[in-house]
């Protein structure tokens, strides 16, 4: 159980995000429920994590820029007393094979879903060092792990991501933080929606599994690493892609 923790998640409006969100709220902890776009989404998550019981609030917060993500944290800090649990989830996608990819394609992916990550884990570590204790989730996917055409960019920043998790796992394991990856294979989400039949039934082809996974099974996994009993798993990359990057 996650009773009273007190959890920040990233881009927690939508898809993966918010069923971390629920599923974190669902076992006790009060989620911050962190969006840059859309406030009605936002506040729907919580006004279902609410009806179940559960306690949040939404925040908005674009995590690309520095500031604003100190800002998100110390407003976390000033009004919770501190930070259990962060959760990098926030991501966008600009998919364009290399040749027709913009440098403003690559820049707009890696500052959300590279630097945004690194933006909030730098504003909250100094708070997490203090507590002596800490759990951080960086989510990641199998297109940061196998690469993926047309993802150049996003490929990159999962890539990143990844590389992020080992170096500040190793730099924070004496003091009870553990910093851990999720890599996401082919998850149903409006992302993966869009795509066409075809397309899909292409990518299943290359899914031991023969399917996609649902937002549950990353966010079950996300609930693990966050609690106590995952307190010796740390600078590991854990794929939750049906067996696709194996």
């Amino acid at each position: 159980m996650l009773t009273d923790k007190i959890a920040v998640v990233t881009g927690a409006s939508r898809g993966i995000g918010r069923e971390i969100a629920v599923t974190l709220a669902s076992k006790g902890a009060v989620v911050i429920v962190n969006y840059n776009g859309s406030a009605a989404r936002a506040e729907e998550v919580v006004k279902e994590i609410e009806e179940a019981g559960g306690k949040a609030e939404a925040v908005q917060c674009n995590v690309s820029e520095f500031a604003k993500s100190a800002e998100l944290m110390d407003y976390v800090v000033k009004k919770y007393g501190r930070v259990d649990i962060l959760v990098n989830n926030a991501g966008i996608t600009r998919d364009h094979l290399l040749m027709k990819m913009s440098e403003e394609d690559f820049d707009a992916v890696i500052d959300t879903n590279l630097k945004g990550a690194f933006n909030c884990i730098k504003n909250i570590s100094r708070q997490m060092l203090k507590q002596k204790s800490g759990r951080i989730i960086n989510i990641s996917s199998v297109s940061g792990v196998m690469g993926n055409a047309g993802q150049v960019n996003y490929s990159a920043s999962k890539a990143g991501v990844i590389g992020m998790t080992k170096a500040v796992a190793r730099e924070m394991a004496t003091r009870g933080i553990t910093c851990n990856a999720v890599a996401p294979g082919f998850i149903v989400t409006e992302m993966t929606d869009v795509l066409s039949d075809t397309i899909k039934e292409n990518i299943t082809n290359q899914i031991p599994m023969r399917r996609f996974g649902q937002t549950k099974d990353v966010a079950n996994l996300v609930a693990f690493l966050a609690s106590e009993e995952a307190g010796y798993i740390t600078g590991q990359v854990v794929g939750v892609d049906g067996g696709m990057a194996m």
